[in-house]
Protein backbone atom coordinates (compact mmCIF):
# COMPACT_ATOMS: atom_id res chain seq x y z
CA UNK A 1 0.00 0.00 0.00
CA UNK A 2 1.52 2.95 -1.11
CA UNK A 3 1.60 6.09 1.28
CA UNK A 4 -1.26 8.42 -0.06
CA UNK A 5 -3.80 5.28 -0.52
CA UNK A 6 -2.58 4.64 3.70
CA UNK A 7 -3.36 8.39 4.40
CA UNK A 8 -6.65 8.43 3.00
CA UNK A 9 -7.63 5.23 5.23
CA UNK A 10 -6.13 7.47 8.15
CA UNK A 11 -8.18 10.18 7.38
CA UNK A 12 -11.23 8.06 6.96
CA UNK A 13 -10.57 6.44 10.51
CA UNK A 14 -10.31 9.69 11.74
CA UNK A 15 -13.45 10.92 10.41
CA UNK A 16 -15.68 7.57 10.93
CA UNK A 17 -14.50 7.71 14.56
CA UNK A 18 -14.76 11.17 15.44
CA UNK A 19 -18.93 10.53 13.56
CA UNK A 20 -19.36 7.57 16.40
CA UNK A 21 -18.86 9.35 19.33
CA UNK A 22 -20.10 12.12 18.84
CA UNK A 23 -23.66 9.90 17.68
CA UNK A 24 -22.70 7.96 21.27
CA UNK A 25 -23.39 11.36 22.65
CA UNK A 26 -26.91 12.29 21.02
CA UNK A 27 -28.22 8.79 22.08
CA UNK A 28 -30.95 9.34 24.94
CA UNK A 29 -34.29 8.21 25.90
CA UNK A 30 -37.08 10.43 23.44
CA UNK A 31 -34.80 10.74 20.92
CA UNK A 32 -35.82 10.05 17.16
CA UNK A 33 -33.80 7.61 15.44
CA UNK A 34 -33.63 9.57 12.52
CA UNK A 35 -32.28 12.99 14.09
CA UNK A 36 -29.29 10.92 15.26
CA UNK A 37 -28.81 9.43 11.62
CA UNK A 38 -28.58 12.41 9.82
CA UNK A 39 -26.95 14.46 12.38
CA UNK A 40 -23.98 11.58 12.18
CA UNK A 41 -23.76 11.74 8.65
CA UNK A 42 -23.89 15.59 8.49
CA UNK A 43 -20.45 15.46 10.45
CA UNK A 44 -19.06 12.68 8.64
CA UNK A 45 -19.02 15.67 5.58
CA UNK A 46 -18.52 18.47 7.36
CA UNK A 47 -15.01 16.52 8.76
CA UNK A 48 -14.36 16.01 4.75
CA UNK A 49 -15.44 12.77 4.16
CA UNK A 50 -18.04 10.94 2.39
CA UNK A 51 -20.57 7.84 3.35
CA UNK A 52 -19.73 5.05 2.77
CA UNK A 53 -22.89 3.57 3.91
CA UNK A 54 -26.11 4.53 5.88
CA UNK A 55 -25.62 4.88 9.43
CA UNK A 56 -26.80 2.10 11.06
CA UNK A 57 -29.34 1.68 14.36
CA UNK A 58 -29.97 -1.73 15.56
CA UNK A 59 -32.21 -2.11 18.77
CA UNK A 60 -32.02 -5.48 21.01
CA UNK A 61 -32.05 -8.14 19.17
CA UNK A 62 -31.94 -6.49 15.77
CA UNK A 63 -27.95 -7.78 14.98
CA UNK A 64 -27.71 -5.50 12.36
CA UNK A 65 -28.77 -3.23 9.42
CA UNK A 66 -31.22 -1.07 10.19
CA UNK A 67 -31.52 2.42 9.02
CA UNK A 68 -34.10 4.75 9.45
CA UNK A 69 -36.57 5.96 6.85
CA UNK A 70 -37.06 9.69 5.77
CA UNK A 71 -40.46 9.56 8.12
CA UNK A 72 -39.26 7.29 11.05
CA UNK A 73 -40.72 8.06 14.06
CA UNK A 74 -38.80 5.61 16.32
CA UNK A 75 -37.40 7.14 19.16
CA UNK A 76 -35.08 5.48 21.72
CA UNK A 77 -36.67 4.30 25.07
CA UNK A 78 -34.59 3.74 28.46
CA UNK A 79 -32.82 0.31 28.10
CA UNK A 80 -32.33 -0.02 24.65
CA UNK A 81 -29.17 -1.80 23.64
CA UNK A 82 -28.39 0.10 20.86
CA UNK A 83 -25.39 -0.50 17.84
CA UNK A 84 -25.02 2.36 16.33
CA UNK A 85 -22.63 1.32 12.89
CA UNK A 86 -20.59 3.85 11.23
CA UNK A 87 -18.49 4.57 7.70
CA UNK A 88 -16.97 7.11 5.86
CA UNK A 89 -15.14 6.95 2.60
CA UNK A 90 -12.03 9.02 1.68
CA UNK A 91 -11.69 8.71 -2.58
CA UNK A 92 -13.39 5.23 -1.72
CA UNK A 93 -11.11 4.17 1.13
CA UNK A 94 -13.04 3.19 3.60
CA UNK A 95 -13.29 3.27 7.72
CA UNK A 96 -16.47 1.27 8.99
CA UNK A 97 -16.20 1.07 13.12
CA UNK A 98 -19.70 0.31 15.52
CA UNK A 99 -20.26 0.85 18.96
CA UNK A 100 -22.91 -0.03 21.47
CA UNK A 101 -24.86 1.95 23.80
CA UNK A 102 -27.61 0.78 26.76
CA UNK A 103 -29.52 3.80 26.91
CA UNK A 104 -29.56 5.04 30.66
CA UNK A 105 -29.11 1.35 32.24
CA UNK A 106 -26.42 -0.56 33.20
CA UNK A 107 -28.31 -4.29 32.57
CA UNK A 108 -25.99 -5.20 29.77
CA UNK A 109 -22.75 -3.92 30.75
CA UNK A 110 -21.34 -7.26 30.60
CA UNK A 111 -22.30 -7.76 27.93
CA UNK A 112 -21.11 -4.74 26.05
CA UNK A 113 -17.62 -5.45 27.40
CA UNK A 114 -17.62 -8.83 25.83
CA UNK A 115 -17.83 -7.77 22.41
CA UNK A 116 -15.58 -5.00 23.20
CA UNK A 117 -13.20 -7.34 24.85
CA UNK A 118 -13.34 -9.80 22.13
CA UNK A 119 -12.53 -7.04 19.56
CA UNK A 120 -9.58 -6.09 21.58
CA UNK A 121 -8.09 -9.93 21.83
CA UNK A 122 -8.43 -9.87 17.85
CA UNK A 123 -6.97 -6.90 16.82
CA UNK A 124 -3.60 -8.70 19.06
CA UNK A 125 -4.47 -11.65 17.42
CA UNK A 126 -4.19 -10.79 13.44
CA UNK A 127 -0.79 -10.50 11.64
CA UNK A 128 0.32 -11.42 8.46
CA UNK A 129 -0.20 -15.42 7.73
CA UNK A 130 -2.34 -15.83 10.40
CA UNK A 131 -5.44 -18.35 10.07
CA UNK A 132 -8.16 -15.89 10.20
CA UNK A 133 -9.98 -19.19 12.17
CA UNK A 134 -7.79 -18.53 14.53
CA UNK A 135 -9.10 -14.62 14.99
CA UNK A 136 -12.45 -16.24 15.05
CA UNK A 137 -11.55 -18.88 17.66
CA UNK A 138 -9.66 -16.01 19.69
CA UNK A 139 -13.12 -13.72 19.49
CA UNK A 140 -15.56 -16.94 20.42
CA UNK A 141 -13.07 -18.23 23.03
CA UNK A 142 -13.15 -14.24 25.04
CA UNK A 143 -17.38 -14.33 24.47
CA UNK A 144 -17.82 -17.74 25.83
CA UNK A 145 -15.65 -16.81 29.30
CA UNK A 146 -18.10 -14.08 30.06
CA UNK A 147 -21.36 -15.70 29.86
CA UNK A 148 -22.56 -15.55 26.00
CA UNK A 149 -22.56 -16.08 22.71
CA UNK A 150 -21.20 -15.27 19.77
CA UNK A 151 -23.05 -14.79 16.39
CA UNK A 152 -21.69 -17.67 14.47
CA UNK A 153 -23.47 -16.54 10.56
CA UNK A 154 -21.66 -12.87 11.26
CA UNK A 155 -18.32 -11.71 9.98
CA UNK A 156 -15.71 -9.35 9.95
CA UNK A 157 -15.22 -8.50 5.90
CA UNK A 158 -12.25 -6.89 3.63
CA UNK A 159 -12.31 -3.41 2.36
CA UNK A 160 -11.18 -2.64 -0.87
CA UNK A 161 -11.86 0.97 -2.63
CA UNK A 162 -15.23 1.29 -2.68
CA UNK A 163 -16.36 -1.77 -1.67
CA UNK A 164 -17.26 -2.66 1.49
CA UNK A 165 -17.64 -6.42 1.61
CA UNK A 166 -14.37 -7.50 -0.82
CA UNK A 167 -14.75 -10.98 -0.59
CA UNK A 168 -12.75 -11.66 2.28
CA UNK A 169 -14.76 -12.88 5.62
CA UNK A 170 -13.44 -12.60 9.77
CA UNK A 171 -15.65 -15.16 10.97
CA UNK A 172 -16.63 -14.55 14.86
CA UNK A 173 -16.02 -18.41 15.66
CA UNK A 174 -13.38 -20.76 15.08
CA UNK A 175 -14.50 -22.03 11.32
CA UNK A 176 -12.78 -24.73 10.47
CA UNK A 177 -13.25 -23.68 6.69
CA UNK A 178 -11.76 -20.49 6.72
CA UNK A 179 -8.18 -20.61 5.72
CA UNK A 180 -7.90 -17.49 4.66
CA UNK A 181 -4.28 -15.75 5.12
CA UNK A 182 -4.08 -12.09 5.53
CA UNK A 183 -1.25 -10.13 4.03
CA UNK A 184 0.78 -6.99 4.75
CA UNK A 185 -1.36 -4.48 3.07
CA UNK A 186 -4.83 -5.44 3.54
CA UNK A 187 -7.84 -3.94 5.42
CA UNK A 188 -10.39 -5.76 7.46
CA UNK A 189 -13.49 -4.58 9.29
CA UNK A 190 -13.60 -7.09 12.40
CA UNK A 191 -16.83 -6.63 14.36
CA UNK A 192 -17.68 -9.30 17.31
CA UNK A 193 -21.23 -10.07 17.89
CA UNK A 194 -21.75 -11.14 21.61
CA UNK A 195 -25.48 -12.54 22.35
CA UNK A 196 -27.69 -14.21 25.29
CA UNK A 197 -29.61 -16.24 22.49
CA UNK A 198 -28.85 -18.57 20.28
CA UNK A 199 -25.60 -17.04 18.98
CA UNK A 200 -27.23 -16.89 15.30
CA UNK A 201 -28.89 -14.07 13.42
CA UNK A 202 -32.25 -14.95 10.85
CA UNK A 203 -33.48 -12.52 8.18
CA UNK A 204 -36.27 -10.32 9.17
CA UNK A 205 -37.94 -7.27 7.68
CA UNK A 206 -36.38 -4.63 5.60
CA UNK A 207 -33.51 -2.10 6.49
CA UNK A 208 -34.30 0.74 4.21
CA UNK A 209 -30.74 -0.04 3.19
CA UNK A 210 -29.93 -0.50 -1.12
CA UNK A 211 -27.31 -1.52 -3.12
CA UNK A 212 -27.41 -1.09 -6.40
CA UNK A 213 -27.00 -4.63 -8.74
CA UNK A 214 -27.46 -6.18 -12.36
CA UNK A 215 -26.89 -2.69 -13.97
CA UNK A 216 -27.29 -4.58 -17.51
CA UNK A 217 -30.58 -5.26 -16.71
CA UNK A 218 -31.23 -2.20 -16.75
CA UNK A 219 -31.13 -1.71 -20.45
CA UNK A 220 -34.54 -4.15 -20.96
CA UNK A 221 -36.81 -2.01 -18.43
CA UNK A 222 -39.73 -0.84 -20.77
CA UNK A 223 -40.42 1.27 -18.02
CA UNK A 224 -38.70 4.32 -19.08
CA UNK A 225 -39.39 6.68 -16.04
CA UNK A 226 -38.26 3.26 -13.72
CA UNK A 227 -34.98 2.64 -15.62
CA UNK A 228 -33.86 6.47 -15.75
CA UNK A 229 -34.55 6.42 -11.42
CA UNK A 230 -32.07 3.36 -11.03
CA UNK A 231 -29.27 5.20 -13.35
CA UNK A 232 -29.41 8.03 -10.93
CA UNK A 233 -29.63 5.62 -7.92
CA UNK A 234 -26.62 3.73 -10.09
CA UNK A 235 -24.62 7.42 -11.25
CA UNK A 236 -25.07 8.84 -7.34
CA UNK A 237 -24.30 5.56 -4.89
CA UNK A 238 -22.41 3.38 -7.87
CA UNK A 239 -21.24 0.11 -5.59
CA UNK A 240 -21.90 1.42 -1.91
CA UNK A 241 -25.13 1.03 -0.08
CA UNK A 242 -27.34 3.70 0.27
CA UNK A 243 -30.72 4.62 2.45
CA UNK A 244 -34.47 4.98 1.73
CA UNK A 245 -34.20 8.56 2.90
CA UNK A 246 -31.38 9.43 0.54
CA UNK A 247 -33.16 8.38 -2.23
CA UNK A 248 -36.11 10.12 -1.38
CA UNK A 249 -34.13 13.25 -2.14
CA UNK A 250 -33.38 12.09 -5.38
CA UNK A 251 -37.23 11.06 -5.85
CA UNK A 252 -40.58 11.76 -3.57
CA UNK A 253 -42.75 8.94 -3.13
CA UNK A 254 -39.05 6.96 -3.77
CA UNK A 255 -40.32 3.67 -1.62
CA UNK A 256 -42.75 2.27 -4.70
CA UNK A 257 -39.84 2.88 -6.93
CA UNK A 258 -37.35 0.91 -4.31
CA UNK A 259 -39.80 -1.58 -4.49
CA UNK A 260 -40.13 -2.20 -8.15
CA UNK A 261 -36.33 -2.04 -8.85
CA UNK A 262 -35.80 -4.54 -5.77
CA UNK A 263 -38.63 -6.94 -7.69
CA UNK A 264 -37.06 -7.05 -11.29
CA UNK A 265 -33.53 -7.60 -9.01
CA UNK A 266 -31.87 -3.93 -10.12
CA UNK A 267 -31.30 -3.15 -6.11
CA UNK A 268 -30.63 -5.47 -3.03
CA UNK A 269 -32.43 -4.76 0.25
CA UNK A 270 -30.76 -5.72 2.90
CA UNK A 271 -32.75 -7.70 5.66
CA UNK A 272 -32.69 -6.59 9.26
CA UNK A 273 -30.62 -9.14 11.02
CA UNK A 274 -32.74 -10.70 13.99
CA UNK A 275 -30.86 -12.67 16.88
CA UNK A 276 -32.67 -16.43 16.14
CA UNK A 277 -34.11 -16.59 19.77
CA UNK A 278 -34.44 -12.46 20.08
CA UNK A 279 -31.65 -12.19 22.26
CA UNK A 280 -29.89 -9.01 22.92
CA UNK A 281 -26.74 -8.68 21.09
CA UNK A 282 -24.07 -6.46 21.44
CA UNK A 283 -21.27 -5.37 18.39
CA UNK A 284 -17.87 -3.48 18.41
CA UNK A 285 -16.29 -2.99 15.61
CA UNK A 286 -12.73 -1.28 14.29
CA UNK A 287 -11.14 -1.28 10.79
CA UNK A 288 -7.52 -2.22 10.89
CA UNK A 289 -4.84 -2.17 8.63
CA UNK A 290 -2.53 -5.64 8.11
CA UNK A 291 1.20 -4.42 9.09
CA UNK A 292 4.35 -6.34 9.45
CA UNK A 293 3.89 -6.90 13.03
CA UNK A 294 0.15 -7.37 13.56
CA UNK A 295 -2.07 -4.23 11.87
CA UNK A 296 -2.79 -0.53 12.87
CA UNK A 297 -6.22 0.67 13.85
CA UNK A 298 -7.82 3.20 11.58
CA UNK A 299 -10.92 3.88 13.32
Amino acid sequence: MNETTLNKYRKAGTIASNARDYGVKLIKSGVDFLEVAKKVESRIVEKGGDLAFPVNISINEVAAHYSPKHNDKNTFNKGDVVKLDVGAHVDGYIADTAITVEVESKNYNDMIKASSNALDVAIETIKPGIDLALVGKSIEDTIKSKGFNSINNLTGHSLEKFSLHSGISVPNVGDMFCKVRPKVGDVFAIEPFATDGAGHVISGDGSNIFLCQGSIKAKFIRDNKLKLLYNKFHSKFNSLPFAQRWAENIFSNSEIALRKLTFYGLLRHYPQLIEAKKGIVTQKEHTVIITEDGCEVTT
